[in-house]
This record gives C-alpha cells, sequence and structure tokens, in this order.
C-alpha cells in the first residue's frame, strides 16, 4: 500500500526534475489568433460583454500568460481550447491590474478527469478538480479538464474550478494562503475583510446562506469560492451580499453589471 502511494509521487518528481526546458518564443502580444478569439467569442462569458478596447488586452494578457506559463496534459492532449479557458481562468481575476504575472506558476498540468490525493485519475476516491502545488510540485497547478470545460458551461452556476485556483495563487502571492491577499488588500481592509469572512463562515455553517458550503473549509477557502461567485454570478452576489460584492471589487479592481454599456474596470 506504501508502495502504491509513492511511486507515483516520485514518478512525478523525476518528470518535474528531468523534463526539457520551454525555450519562450516572443509573439507580437498586438496579434490575437483568429481560433482564440471565435474560442472567447463562444465561450468566455466574462470576454463577451467586454468592450472592444477591454476585449482587445484580454486577449494581449491571455497571449503572455501562454508564453509564460507551460500547458501540459496527463494522457490529454491539449488543445486550443484547454488553452484559451486556462488562460482565461488566470487573467480573469488579474484583469485589473494587467501589468500582474503569476510568478508563482510555471506549469499547468491537466488531467483528463478528477483526480485523487496520489493523482491517479482512475478508481474509487477521485474527487479533486484541481489543486495548487507545493513541495516539490511548487509552481505547479492541477486541473481537471472536465472541471475546466464544466466551469465556462451554462450550468456552471456560481462554480468555476479553474478561477478558483487561480485566486488561491493570488492569496499566495504574499508567502500565504490565508484568505487575504495582503499585496492586492490595503492593510485598513484587512480588518473587516476577516470580519465580514467569518460572519458569513457561521452562517454557511448555519445554513443560511447560498454561498457553496466548502467555503466555510477555512479563510482560504473561503476567499477562493467568493471569488468563484463573484465572477460567475456578478449580480446575484451584489443582490445577495453586496458587502462581500463591493469588497471583492475593491480587492479585484474590476465592477460588474449585466448592462450592455456597462465597463470592467
Amino acid at each position: 500500500m506504501i508502495l502504491l502511494i509513492i511511486i507515483p509521487l516520485i514518478v512525478l518528481a523525476v518528470y518535474f526534475l528531468f523534463r526539457p526546458k520551454r525555450k519562450i518564443n516572443l509573439l507580437d502580444y498586438t496579434k490575437p489568433s483568429d481560433n482564440y478569439q471565435s474560442i472567447l467569442n463562444k465561450e468566455v462569458v466574462y470576454y463577451q460583454k467586454l468592450s472592444e478596447s477591454n476585449k482587445l488586452q484580454f486577449i494581449r494578457l491571455i497571449n503572455e500568460f501562454l508564453q509564460y506559463v507551460r500547458i501540459e496534459g496527463v494522457e490529454t492532449t491539449i488543445t486550443d481550447l484547454d488553452r484559451v479557458l486556462i488562460a482565461s481562468s488566470g487573467v480573469i481575476p488579474i484583469f485589473g491590474f494587467p501589468d500582474w504575472k503569476y510568478k508563482n506558476l510555471t506549469n499547468v498540468i491537466l488531467y483528463p478527469d478528477t483526480f485523487d490525493k496520489q493523482f491517479q485519475f482512475e478508481g474509487e476516491n477521485r474527487n479533486i478538480m484541481g489543486m495548487v502545488g507545493s513541495g516539490y510540485l511548487n509552481g505547479q497547478m492541477l486541473l481537471s479538464r472536465t472541471a475546466l470545460i464544466k466551469g465556462f458551461s451554462k450550468s456552471a452556476g456560481k462554480g468555476n474550478t479553474a478561477i478558483h485556483e487561480f485566486v488561491h495563487l493570488l492569496d499566495k502571492s504574499d508567502g500565504e494562503t490565508d484568505g487575504l491577499p495582503e499585496n492586492l488588500l490595503e492593510h485598513k481592509y484587512v480588518v473587516p475583510w476577516l470580519k465580514m469572512m467569518h460572519q458569513e463562515m457561521h452562517r454557511i455553517n448555519e445554513g443560511k446562506s447560498d454561498i457553496n458550503p466548502y467555503a466555510s473549509t477555512n479563510e482560504a477557502e473561503f476567499f477562493a469560492v467568493a471569488s468563484e461567485y463573484f465572477f460567475e454570478k456578478p449580480d446575484q452576489l451584489k443582490h445577495k451580499h453586496p458587502d462581500i460584492y463591493q469588497m471583492l471589487s475593491h480587492l479585484f479592481g474590476q465592477y460588474h453589471s449585466s448592462s450592455p454599456a456597462s465597463e470592467i474596470v
């Protein structure tokens, strides 16, 4: 049993240590891929609601992201759809900070489906849809392709697994994954945000909140789950949780509206 756990970990460690380094080929970021644009227009609602100038900015950020983050598949052939959805998941949370780079991310590893703690995607106990690596997996993100695609589907509701994981990376960028991205959140807002999180976590535990119960796990998960809600159903969050909506709007530097004339600034 111990060997079954250790062997996959050794295989992954050897792979990450000895794989060939990627050569960076700088692209003209102002020249978008027609195929990428087509996918964005069909699959990414966030992009569809942007003004024309912001759409160009979004595509530029996607192209930049794909230059410094390597996307690889485990028994999965990576397609343009995968690239665009993964890059969009990374760009959406930092769209209010156009110069942001995920310095704590080098690779996204895409699995065909959910996986378990030993990174196996067959058998029972496969309940992990995504995770940010630590230890020898530091700088890696693991994602389920099924969860990635579902997050951008009409049936996604308030959830988006890939955005959830990228919010964890933002949270982690100050050195701690604690629900307090201190390099984005001004000090004067730290205590109010903590109080807000704890109050809502208490309501979740009492069954009085529509926020996913997983948010009550800890502050880091609350921040990630609430952020999914913010980006997937902003109007609903604004109506049901106006204080959380305002705090996240300030934190991400983004404001949303269902109005066609609205801007995300």
